[in-house]
């Protein structure tokens, strides 16, 4: 039944893609239509049209440009939690960026920049469009809410990769497009009020035939942070608890069937990208794929290979470590095969919380949910910002409610017990990398927490403090800017 109701969700979303698409025309083009036929124009019509608008939003996520190989790319291996993967001569885009020699004409750059960009673009149409439909009025609130949700997330993110940005809050006429960047705290202002805005709109649940849009529960979770992000850690707190006294979530018993298919849209999901393989395709996407076993028995392509500092990172008996690394002889998590190994890979282990089990459509075509924000995290963020604010008892609680579901029940993890507050953050951002570890959130905890520099450079020789915590603003952006979109320092 699940998977049944998966499936209908994703084929929705895909006609929402499909018929979106002649918004993005020429206008020329447009008017030259057949009568009868979807255009700028007749669009934005009716209820179907609100829900088609804000579905073509969602379908993003899954998108190569938004969620694949340049994310992975801008979120993990630059990091140090893992290293480019692969065999050496692939994806040389990539090793620059995991040694730190990338410029402004690097592809993961422009990659992101565009995929990002045509979200806020949908979502912007949508907001500007829907309050002009008669329709049900709680319903068309909901969808504005959604679309505004989603310009938050595809800002978040950007910001925190380029910094100031070009902030674009509707559709633009010609005249409009090129945009200069605005500071950074501009750019938060407006994810938070976006934020804001839909948590006071959107439900805490929704049927199971709606699975995997945004909650009040998800809009919450990402307020807390974004203020943990810019280190307002009174705020931080409240939106944290705002998630943990909904009621709504709690921690999935099993950390290791978590990231199965058994573990998708759990007691724990507080937003994740719904997937699935259907036998028409698209509504995969390829998140599973760049990151499978390179050869025998899953045909992956092997990117994302897990650092061997993540691996030091774990403490012994740590049940998470074998739940997020799958090694050379290992049995796959269903049992199918093992995992044999690639001569062409140097030191081969791949990222096992982004593996899914045999499918239709083959590897392009993944089902695996993109976890995007877990209860775990939550609690994580509220342990932080309550050891920050003073409360290092209630802080201890939420963190070592995460590390007792770690452990299993086995003789590993005890307790943390510490009340020193510098001792207890740094126990706190340990949890947070072992917990998340391959889950595309540690570049971000580095960057936030001033870490970056002194992290990187012992691995990465390359790394250039004052420079490298931002990506170059994509070359091709400021050619076209005409000059108006200024570089990022250093490149």
């Amino acid at each position: 039944m699940k998977q049944a109701m998966k499936s209908i969700h994703q084929s929705i979303i895909l006609a929402g893609l499909l018929l979106m698409i002649p918004l993005q025309g020429c206008q020329d083009l447009l008017e030259k239509k057949p009568l009868g036929q979807l255009t700028s124009d007749n669009f934005f019509q009716n209820e179907t049209h609100a829900l088609w608008a804000t579905n073509a939003v969602y379908n993003l996520l899954r998108n190569w440009e938004v969620h694949v190989f340049s994310y992975i790319g801008m979120t993990d291996i630059v990091s140090d939690d893992a290293d480019k993967g692969s065999t050496p001569n692939d994806a040389n885009f990539l090793l620059e960026i995991d040694d730190f020699t990338y410029d402004a004409g690097n592809l993961a750059m422009s990659t992101v920049w565009s995929g990002y960009f045509r979200g806020i673009y949908r979502a912007n149409l949508a907001i500007d469009n829907i309050p002009n439909i008669d329709m049900n009025e709680n319903l068309k609130a909901r969808y504005i809410a959604e679309n505004k949700f989603l310009r938050a997330y595809f800002y978040f993110t950007l910001v925190r990769w380029f910094g100031d940005l070009p902030l674009i809050l509707k559709p633009l006429t010609p005249d409009e497009y090129k945009q200069p960047r605005v500071p950074a705290a501009d750019v938060y202002a407006a994810i938070i009020q976006d934020l804001q805005d839909a948590a006071d709109v959107l439900p805490d649940a929704y049927p199971a035939t709606e699975t995997g849009r945004a909650t009040r529960g998800a809009a919450n979770a990402y307020l807390a942070k974004v203020y943990l992000t810019i280190g307002d850690f009174g705020k931080a707190e409240e939106f944290a608890m705002k998630v943990i006294n909904s009621g709504v979530y709690g921690l999935f018993p099993d950390y290791a069937k978590l990231f199965l298919p058994e573990g998708e849209n759990s007691i724990e999901s507080v937003f994740e990208v719904q997937s699935t393989a259907l036998d028409i395709g698209g509504a995969g996407s390829q998140y599973n794929e760049v990151q499978g076993v390179r050869g025998v028995p899953n045909l992956g392509w092997g990117f994302n290979r897990p650092s061997d500092d993540l691996i030091a990172e774990f403490e012994r008996g740590d049940p998470r470590r074998d739940a997020t690394i799958l090694y050379v002889g290992e049995v796959l998590p269903d049992g199918s095969a093992y995992v044999q190994d690639n001569p062409e890979i140097v030191g081969e282990r791949y990222n096992q919380k982004a593996w899914v089990p045999e499918h239709t459509g083959g590897n392009g075509n993944g089902p695996g949910n993109i976890r995007l924000f877990r209860y775990a995290e939550v609690l994580l963020i509220a342990a932080e910002a309550l050891n920050e604010n003073g409360n290092t008892a209630q802080a201890l609680t939420y963190l070592n409610m995460v590390r007792a579901r770690a452990r299993g029940g086995k003789a590993v993890l005890p307790d943390v017990t510490l009340t020193d507050k510098s001792t207890l953050r740094n126990a706190i951002w340990h949890e947070r990398r072992v917990e998340l570890g391959m889950e595309q959130h540690r570049w971000f905890d580095l960057l936030r927490q001033g870490r970056a520099d002194q992290v990187m450079a012992k691995l990465k020789p390359k790394f250039t403090a004052g420079k490298n915590e931002l990506f170059p603003i994509p070359q091709s952006e400021i050619d076209l800017s005409g000059g108006q979109m200024t570089q990022n320092p250093g490149y």
